[in-house]
Parts: C-alpha cells; sequence; structure tokens
C-alpha cells in the first residue's frame, strides 16, 4: 500500500511537484516550501500567481502579483529574471535552452541565456504561453485563439484562429499539434502541418490540469468525473476517436492529473482530495491517497516515477511514495 507523508500549509497550493529529488510546494501566499532535510520556507512573490517547472526539473519559475518572476532551486536560492512593472504576471513557461516567458495583459516577453529579453504584443490579453519542445518558438493564447511567434528570428507570427476565450496553450511533445484550453468547457487543437482544426468537447466542467504522456501519445485531462484522455497517436490526433475514461467516480470530479515519466499511467486527483493511479491500457486503479481536505490543484511525479508531491485548495499537501 502505498505511504503519504502530510504537509499541512495555509492557503492555495498552485505547484506541487519536484526540483530534482526535492519535493517542493509553491503556495499562493508567495511562499514556496521545501521538504529537503526538514521543512524550509522562502518567500518568493508577495503573492504568487502562477509556476512552473523548468524542463530538466532543476528549478521552478514563478510570477507573483508584485509584478516580478524569478526562478528557485531545489537549495532555496532564488533569481530575478524580468518584470513587468505594477502589472500582475498572468502566466509563466519555460523552454529549451534556458529561455523563460511570462505575460502581462496584452505583452509577452522572453528571456534568453545570455539574459537578452524580447518583448511580442497582441490585440487581446494573453493568458498562457508555451514553448515549443525544440526551436525557439513561443505560442500564446489568447481570445479568439492563439499566435506562434519566432523568438530569435523576424519569421512572420502565425495566428491560430477559433473563436471563443482560450485561457491556457501547450504544444505536444513532438512538436506537431498545439492544443488549448477554453472558458467553455472544452479543448481546441491545431495540427501544424496544414492547420486542421482539432474539437474535443463534452467536458461537464473546465479543463484546469492537463498532462502529456511519456511518449506523448496521450494527453490526459481534467474536467470531468474520469480522467478524460486523449489519443495523439497516428496523423491525424484525436480527430475521429473516443477518448479513454480513467478513474470513473460517479460522484466526484477530477481536477487534476499527471502522466508518469515512463509508463503509461496516470495520476488522478479529485474534488474529495483522492488520488488514484490509472493504466492506459486496461484502466486499472491503484489507490494512492484517500480523500483530504479540498480538491487537488496540483500533481507531479519525481523523475524516478515513484512518488508524487500534490497539493490542494486549502494547503492539504504531502508525498506520496507508491513503494510503500
Amino acid at each position: 500500500m502505498p505511504t503519504v507523508a502530510p504537509l499541512d500549509l495555509d492557503g492555495f497550493c498552485m505547484f506541487a511537484g519536484f526540483l530534482g529529488d526535492v519535493p517542493v510546494f509553491a503556495q499562493a501566499d508567495g511562499t514556496v516550501h521545501r521538504l529537503d532535510h526538514g521543512h524550509k520556507t522562502e518567500t518568493v512573490h508577495d503573492g504568487l500567481t502562477c509556476a512552473v517547472p523548468v524542463p530538466d526539473g532543476a528549478a521552478l519559475v514563478t510570477g507573483g502579483e508584485d509584478g516580478q518572476v524569478r526562478r528557485s532551486d531545489a537549495t532555496g536560492g532564488i533569481e530575478d529574471l524580468g518584470s513587468a512593472g505594477r502589472k500582475w504576471i498572468t502566466t509563466v513557461a519555460a523552454g529549451p535552452q534556458n529561455a523563460v516567458a511570462w505575460a502581462a495583459g496584452k505583452q509577452a516577453w522572453v528571456r534568453l541565456a545570455d539574459g537578452t529579453t524580447r518583448e511580442f504584443s497582441e490585440e487581446r490579453s494573453i493568458e498562457g504561453l508555451a514553448f515549443a519542445p525544440k526551436g525557439m518558438r513561443l505560442a500564446t493564447a489568447r481570445y479568439n485563439g492563439g499566435t506562434l511567434h519566432w523568438v530569435t528570428t523576424a519569421g512572420k507570427p502565425i495566428d491560430l484562429e477559433w473563436k471563443g476565450a482560450h485561457t491556457d496553450i501547450t504544444f505536444s511533445p513532438d512538436g506537431k499539434y498545439v492544443v488549448t484550453t477554453m472558458q467553455e468547457n472544452a479543448l481546441h487543437g491545431w495540427r501544424l502541418d496544414d492547420m486542421k482544426h482539432m474539437r474535443m468537447s463534452g467536458y461537464p466542467a473546465k479543463v484546469k490540469s492537463w498532462s502529456w504522456s511519456a511518449k506523448g501519445k496521450w494527453l490526459a485531462t481534467s474536467g470531468a468525473p474520469a480522467a478524460i484522455v486523449w489519443p495523439f497517436q497516428g496523423k491525424d490526433g484525436p480527430m475521429g476517436k473516443a477518448p479513454l475514461e480513467l478513474g470513473t467516480r460517479g460522484d466526484q470530479m477530477v481536477t487534476a492529473v499527471s502522466c508518469h515519466p515512463q509508463e503509461d499511467i496516470v495520476a488522478i486527483g479529485y474534488t474529495d482530495g483522492m488520488v488514484l493511479a490509472a493504466r492506459f491500457a486496461d484502466g486499472k486503479e491503484v489507490l494512492l491517497r484517500r480523500g483530504g481536505n479540498g480538491p487537488v490543484t496540483s500533481m507531479a511525479w519525481d523523475r524516478d516515477g515513484y512518488r508524487v508531491a500534490f497539493g490542494s485548495e486549502v494547503g492539504d499537501c504531502g508525498v506520496i511514495d507508491i513503494r510503500g
């Protein structure tokens, strides 16, 4: 039976995961908590709005109500990366070659490894950012679609048009697809080689959590009483295919998902704090944590796939070790 090491914090957990082997929890009040030979805390922002790990998992990039963007590492080190003045940071992204992006209002900035910064503008507020897995390309989510920007070259931006409010954006790990979450209960996608649209709808609630499988063949999502997992293998992606429905519960909604770093397995968090793991191949489930306090807001596996860090709306956090 998996064991759970609880960590009781105050308030909303924005990020639960690992920096290297160290469990890290970033709270909406601007504090970052590390379980590194004891419980250690740093105040990184005056109010935290967003947080993402860098691709190699060695650091956490955060944005705040204070208009600052910072990088925190597993030792508690904090580095200033950029600012949006007095505006709240809406969203952050971390990309290849140590690139970092952030947005506030209609402006987005990209900071490259050498410290140079480029600014991009949209006609509507930028709600989400994502870097392509290869090449310096940045995607923005906005009202009526998204935009693909070349960061280091003068290529013309490419508009991804679809009516409605788009709230977040992601590239598939192979770079062939871009997918957005929407204000309505749906995802929208584009196949980049021909800009063919992909409509993924039917959710009873908004999708607020998503995770690509280890080999990029599946996209797991929240927003239903099960984890909805869309197939992206084959040239048409999820078009014309039904998603998997894993970890179905009749009385609770899925609020967070995190795919295993090696296997086709997803950890699923629910409105009542329960956490399950489910296997894509046969739907087999393993209970990782019984219900707790508040909906699960963030989850992530460690790089070896033996531990899951989780956080909730009310600071009910912890680490699950599946080895028992």
